[in-house]
């Protein structure tokens, strides 16, 4: 009576029997025995020599072999099935007309399973058959399942190695329990980069450069964050979107993303450097990173699935980002307080971003202490030249991608490689964004694309704007290069 198992492990293979033997009237009354049982598929080898060819073409789930044969002693050819790759495994029932203790102990030691005095009981040699067969197809299905579950595994590590670390890889795989791929809600950071001004300037490039700059970039930054054991959540235009405690939670989630910021923003020099030597555009990195509660896991449908992060807290680390200019990273309260005892802080400023309640502080990297030891450049002074004459300008206020209606007037007294003083009659909130069209003395346009943020108000009698620009088209900056002679 064959146990569930291996009733079960019948249902995926047939049972395939060889046997061989050189007396003709063994192989006719063997296939009496067992040819006519449905599930039992029965071959015949008179010629020793031939067994191993016809193994290796039918694939026996059993063989049954005679022990004295000419040509090929049949200690011998046991040893051959069981050098032969296919047989190797394959259960072996040696047949003999001798019951010998110590013939027996020489078939097992060469490698047989079994060994049956010819001709036996029909039922016998049928429950015989379908035992060994039984335990030999249950070792394939498993050998089947483990190549199903490491073709699955390189699937995973091919899909997911491109956005999770190694060994984040490894800890899914080893343990998928441990990962909670289902939905949760859990404390992770998030890191937001984006490129700034590279929609303007995407619009002035073929779009083979564009793509090429963009993969300058992932690539660059994809590496790092591989590093730090962060998880690349998505890629949404010139933005990266990543993970630090999703899917694998480790106590130094936020320092590790705070370090990996520092070490993304450091690398701009070498994705500058690739870009510069395909005559591409320099382009410029902003980061904001926040640490809070979110909902981790699986969203989407039957058909498409996405692992995923959401919440407010995720919008939080975006609008943080949107106050950033070239070179800058911008943390919440939250990160800093993870943080704190190994963080470089520059600056802090009270924002009220679109959507929260009440002003919320956040915090201007400069480096991070501890194993990491990375720092950002020291700011240098701004050295702005006064114009020997105010250039009109005019400029309209955005809120996030889009600009007010209202243009306002103003003139541009002062000016450096990357930043500009304006004076005009209207007080503007500090990291306000703006889209200014410049003009020559001739007051033709130059530009109408010439993006900045505010950083701060200099003077309120008449109102002076310092701002840093974020965006410059080369029509506009060959003519302010012209106008003072700088290198922009």
């Amino acid at each position: 009576m064959l146990t569930p198992n291996e009733t079960a492990a019948l249902k995926q293979h047939r049972i395939k029997v060889l046997l061989v033997d050189d007396q003709t009237i063994i192989g006719e009354a063997m296939r009496r025995m067992v040819g006519d049982e449905a599930d039992i598929d029965f071959h015949y080898c008179k010629d020793p020599t031939q067994a191993i060819q016809l193994a290796n073409k039918i694939s026996p789930t059993i063989i049954l072999q005679d022990l004295v044969m000419p040509e090929v002693d049949g200690l011998t050819l046991v040893r051959y099935f069981r050098a032969n790759k296919i047989t190797r495994e394959v259960p072996l029932i040696v047949l003999s007309s001798k019951e010998e203790a110590n013939t027996k102990a020489q078939a097992f030691a060469v490698g047989a399973n079994d060994y049956l005095v010819k001709l036996p009981d029909r039922l016998e040699v049928l429950a015989r058959i379908r035992h060994h067969s039984a335990g030999y197809i249950n070792f394939l299905e498993k050998n089947e399942a483990l190549q199903e579950l490491a073709k699955a595994n390189r699937f995973i590590r091919k899909t997911f190695g491109r956005y999770l670390s190694d060994d984040v890889v490894d800890t899914i795989l080893e343990s998928p329990e441990g990962a909670a791929l289902g939905g949760e809600k859990r404390v992770v950071t998030v890191v937001i980069t984006d490129l700034r001004g590279f929609t303007a300037t995407c619009e002035r490039l073929p779009a083979e450069d564009v793509v090429m700059i963009l993969n300058i970039y992932l690539e660059t930054m994809t590496e790092i964050v591989l590093k730090y054991q962060g998880t690349i959540n998505e890629f949404i235009g010139d933005s990266i979107v990543v993970v630090f405690g999703a899917p694998i939670i480790r106590h130094d989630d936020a320092k590790r993303a705070v370090a990996c910021a520092v070490e993304m923003q450091l690398a701009m020099d070498e994705v500058n450097h690739q870009c510069m030597a395909h005559d591409y555009p320099t382009i410029e990195q902003g980061i904001g990173i926040n640490t809070g509660e979110v909902i981790v896991g699986n969203i989407g449908s039957k058909k498409r699935t996405k692992y995923d992060v959401i919440g407010h807290n995720v919008n939080l680390a975006s609008r943080i980002e949107s106050y950033t200019v070239g070179g800058q990273i911008f943390i919440s309260e939250s990160t800093h307080q993870a943080c704190e005892d190994i963080l470089k802080t520059e600056d802090h400023i009270e924002v009220m971003p679109k959507g929260i309640k009440k002003p919320i502080t956040i915090y201007e990297v400069g480096g991070i202490w501890g194993e990491y030891h990375l720092f950002l450049p020291e700011k240098m002074a701004m050295d702005l030249v006064s114009l020997a004459q105010p250039l009109f300008i005019l400029f309209t206020i955005l809120s996030g991608k889009h600009a007010s209606e209202e243009a306002y007037s103003g003139n541009l007294t002062k000016l450096s490689d990357k930043v500009a003083e304006i004076q005009t009659n209207i007080a503007t909130e500090k990291l306000t964004n703006i889209r200014l069209t410049l003009f020559n003395y001739l007051n033709e346009e130059i530009t109408t694309e010439l993006y900045a943020k505010v950083m701060g108000n200099v003077h309120d009698s008449p109102t002076t704007l310092t701002f840093h620009f974020t965006s410059i088209p080369p029509e506009a900056k060959d003519f302010l290069k012209n106008l003072c002679q700088l290198d922009i």
